[in-house]
């Protein structure tokens, strides 16, 4: 099978992220972006892959065509992908990003309290579980 060419990569036990997750999969129209939590087999690997740390899930990270990318920059490309109406949000990416990463890293520090965590990663509905990605053999 080929590689994905787009990958939302998640913190798996955060409600906001597990939510936003819920959020794409009702309204990608292209269904074209797959899923992995920070925390699996996949994430650990493109996180290790690019010199990152395997426990900073401070920021999705949007593998989008063999680039990594994350915070705002990440959210806007991913609604920019999923079709409908989503990509009218896209212009909003000529704000500086030191002001969209700024509100992006207040949300993210907060999340945790603002909208809860769970103890272990979300399960994908039956009908998603083709979206998932958790292991380097499933795509």
């Amino acid at each position: 099978m080929r590689e994905p060419n787009k990958i939302l990569l998640f913190d798996g036990v955060c409600n906001l992220c597990n939510g936003m997750v819920q959020f794409v999969l009702r309204n990608d129209k292209n269904e074209g972006t797959l899923f992995s939590s920070l925390q699996s087999e996949v994430g650990q690997q493109i996180l290790k892959v690019n010199d990152l740390h395997p426990t900073e899930f401070n920021s999705i990270i949007y593998y989008r065509n063999k680039k990594l990318l994350f915070k705002s920059t990440a959210v806007l490309n991913l609604l920019k992908d999923m079709g409908g109406i989503w990509p009218l949000f896209f212009p909003l990416i000529y704000i500086p990003t030191s002001i969209r990463d700024f509100i992006y890293d207040g949300i993210a520090k907060n999340r945790y309290r603002w909208f809860g965590n769970t103890e272990s990663c979300m399960l994908p509905l039956p009908e998603y579980k083709n979206r998932f990605i958790e292991s380097i053999s499933d795509k």
